[in-house]
């Protein structure tokens, strides 16, 4: 009865539909960055794994968007689900903005029928923000004449605080049939939190919408089997927040131990990027790399997106399978 409970609140959590204004940090590798994802991705894999990410957005115009995450998950036999912990920094302008975020994740993990396996997860989290007033430049600071800036010349008012957190709460839930298709449902920020730096004002931690799937085809075994030494894996994500609506369409080749890949990103009002990567994985050990290439019109002056990824797969006792794993892209 309270497992049943537990997944048909994580359900309800996760069809209430967003009221969204503000966007989340970027990954591109989504699936090498899984309880960023979907926090129903915790202890997908049954043994214990660490990652970690790195993004550098529009390297051209110098600092504009930096992001670290780091995640730990593994499967928990005693509580029959996944248990994760992540951690995760973003920087704007430099430093202007700053924002980090602390997440503990629990994924209910069941097996509906002998092909079947679900995943219904709660994450909770603090975050704080940082606006950093003394790095801003104004235009009323600017000499016309000589261009210097004078920091005591703007009428813009220093915030209020600085400095402001509070508790994040997100949910998801993912389906896995056969080892061979697979989707997601995430939302992110359901509380909705004021995050602003002004007394009196509203600026919500707006909800982040996520929906996710895609397949699994083993080219040695005329596409069945749970073999991915060779394997193409087609994949498709949409994610919206507010007015920000992304989709992503992919596509993943394995030859062991080598993985392909490339995205398109469209948001809707115009083609975003194309989104070459290439992964390896030698024993435990996988890194990946992918590149943004821009096509908007920001193309000439942002210099794409570079990121990294890098993870460890801790071995673990064959007994404690009795819970299937989620076979989703490596990167």
């Amino acid at each position: 009865m309270i497992n049943k409970l537990f997944v048909f609140i994580v359900l309800t959590m996760v069809m209430i539909m967003p009221k969204v204004y503000s966007q989340d940090p970027l990954f591109s590798q989504f699936y090498a960055n899984p309880l960023y994802l979907n926090p129903a991705l915790a202890g997908s894999t049954v043994c214990p794994r660490a990652i970690g990410n790195f993004r550098d957005q529009w390297p051209s115009i110098g600092g504009a968007f930096v992001t670290y995450n780091a995640s730990y998950d593994q499967y928990v036999n005693a509580i029959h689900g996944g248990v994760g912990v992540m951690i995760t920094a973003d920087r704007q302008g430099g430093g202007s903005l700053n924002t980090t975020t602390f997440s503990l994740v629990y994924a209910y993990k069941f097996n509906i029928s002998n092909l079947l396996t679900a995943s219904a997860a709660i994450q909770v989290g603090y975050f704080q923000r940082h606006l950093a007033f003394d790095k801003l430049v104004f235009g009323d600071m600017i000499d016309p004449a000589t261009g210097n800036v004078d920091p005591t010349k703007t009428q813009e008012k220093p915030p209020d605080n600085p400095t402001v957190g509070a508790p994040d709460f997100s949910a998801g839930v993912i389906l896995d049939y056969d080892g061979r298709f697979y989707g997601g449902v995430a939302v992110s920020h359901l509380s909705q939190p004021n995050i602003g730096f002004y007394s009196g004002s509203t600026d919500p931690l707006n909800m982040k919408f996520t929906v996710h799937g895609g397949t699994l085809i083993n080219l040695k075994e005329n596409g069945f089997g749970d073999d991915r030494e060779f394997s193409i894996s087609p994949n498709v994500l949409y994610q919206q927040q507010f007015k920000y609506h992304q989709l992503d369409i992919g596509l993943y080749l394995t030859i062991d131990p080598f993985i392909g890949g490339v995205w398109f990103r469209h948001n809707f009002e115009n083609a975003d990027a194309i989104i070459p990567l290439l992964g390896v994985h030698y024993k435990n050990l996988r890194v990946g790399y992918s590149y943004d290439l821009t096509l908007s019109r920001l193309k000439g002056a942002s210099g794409g997106a570079h990121e990294i990824s890098a993870s460890w797969q801790f071995p673990c006792i064959e007994k404690r399978r009795h819970i299937r794993a989620i076979k989703c892209p490596r990167f």
